[in-house]
């Protein structure tokens, strides 16, 4: 089977590429990568009022975005192109007319039918859902080519399938009652049928279709929000099928080696921004620290931060102290801006609950502090450590102010970590704002 196996993702260019036609043509692209095949893109663009070039682009950006190269499409080529339906028209045409010429369908006006045959029992074997019949009395004849010379859905999948030799069908469920529909054509064109596999349906956590209160539905959107491609393919993936062994982390190429359609569950799948927002946390925390710099770099300059004014060596250092924190690359930018400037501490934090007495209090231990020879997070602590005790004060009496006035927040990584790495200079300016140096 290895390397004959031939899939396709065939989106409508009305709109950008959303989580639905995401997950389908993430499940094509592991199946064709899992068995050496080949990977198609075809654009149905029949819907001439809404088709347009640049949903298009951006359904083709959004694909390479999550790293669903294709094999075969609209840009590529390939011995079976074009790859648009809407320079396939002579094809369609043949076809319907073979259809009438074989007396299995009829015109009506312009638009040309095909008469559903009556007593027949149309069954197939689905490789997620199982066996699934259907009898012919339950539908009505098939519209091939309307009377505006297009084709209909139906009938345009079944020749393309077809011509471009697609052998496996991995679609949504809300596609199976098409498919008895579609069978009928191939068998009336004598044409050998292809496996089909229906995805379940994605619904949002109250169990309803999927919508734009569930979260954004663009894969734009959500590269914009700041997740990772590699977060939303992991979690996409999870959407309807599993590894085994309760693995829910993995790369791409892990994603291949375990990929198996038998493994896709009929049960619909729930959508959850808080298990993409964990999925995805994990894949900045792997991140390699100087790539991680870059990805953000554009998050703190929606921030207003200058972040070219600092060394990337730095910058990494700063991240590299969140350990892990930020389920986004924005919330990356936004936990880590006090590293970048001073100016959104002062906007946070007046220091108005920090009374006389602690602030002579503070300013004994940040004076004595500030006489070491190291600037070091280990002695710094230990310092600290040993003069709270001294003072029988606890240790986050001096840490939690020091905290504020330095980050501006009261949860940040160790605050001798922070200290260490912003510097005794930029530290000493942070205390001398507050009066407590």
């Amino acid at each position: 089977m290895k390397g004959d196996v031939r899939v396709r993702f065939a989106p409508s260019p009305t709109g950008a590429l959303h989580i639905g036609g995401a997950h389908t043509a993430l499940f094509n692209w592991l199946w064709a990568r899992k068995n050496g095949g080949t990977f198609v893109l075809r654009i149905e663009d029949t819907d001439r009022a809404r088709s347009t070039k640049e949903y298009e682009e951006t359904i083709m950006k959004g694909l390479q975005w999550l790293g669903l190269d294709w094999d075969e499409g609209p840009v590529t080529g390939g011995p079976y192109g074009p790859y648009r339906q809407s320079e396939r028209s002579h094809l369609y045409q043949e076809n319907a007319q073979r259809l009438l010429d074989l007396g299995l369908a009829y015109k009506d006006g312009d638009a040309i039918i095909f008469s559903v045959p009556k007593g027949k029992t149309i069954a197939f074997e689905d490789i997620v859902y199982g066996n699934i019949s259907m009898e012919s009395e339950t539908l009505k004849d098939i519209v091939l080519i309307k009377s505006d010379g297009f084709p209909t859905y139906n009938f345009a999948v079944v020749v393309d399938d077809y011509l471009m030799n697609i052998t496996y069908v991995i679609r949504g469920e809300d596609h199976i009652s098409n498919t008895p529909k579609q069978i009928l054509l191939y068998e009336a064109l004598g044409w050998r049928l292809p496996r089909f596999a229906h995805l379940p349906m994605i619904l949002g956590k109250d169990k309803k279709k999927l919508s734009k209160r569930h979260g954004a539905t663009s894969v734009y959107e959500y590269r914009d929000m700041g997740y990772l491609p590699e977060g939303l393919f992991n979690y996409f993936a999870l959407l309807g099928w599993s590894p085994g062994d309760n693995q829910e982390i993995f790369d791409r190429d892990e994603a291949v080696r375990l990929f198996d359609l038998s493994r896709v569950t009929k049960r619909a799948a729930v959508f959850d921004m808080d298990k993409l927002d964990a999925v995805n946390q994990i894949h900045i925390s792997r991140l390699d620290p100087q790539k991680r710099v870059e990805l953000v770099k554009p998050f703190w300059k929606e921030l207003g931060l200058e972040p070219e004014n600092l060394n990337d060596e730095f910058l990494s250092e700063a991240l590299e102290l969140l350990q892990g924190r930020g389920k986004t690359l924005r919330e990356v930018a936004v936990f880590s801006d006090y590293f970048l400037t001073f100016e959104v501490v002062k906007k946070r934090y007046d220091g108005s609950d920090i009374s006389d007495s602690q602030k002579s209090l503070l300013r004994e231990f940040f004076t004595q502090l500030f006489d070491k020879d190291q600037w070091d997070a280990h002695e710094m602590a230990s310092f600290a450590k040993e003069w709270s005790k001294d003072k029988g004060l606890k240790m986050k009496d001096v840490a939690m102010p020091f905290r504020m006035v330095i980050t501006g927040t009261k949860v940040s990584p160790g605050i001798f970590e922070v200290a260490a790495l912003l510097g005794k200079e930029e530290t000493a300016k942070r205390l001398q704002y507050y009066g407590l140096l």
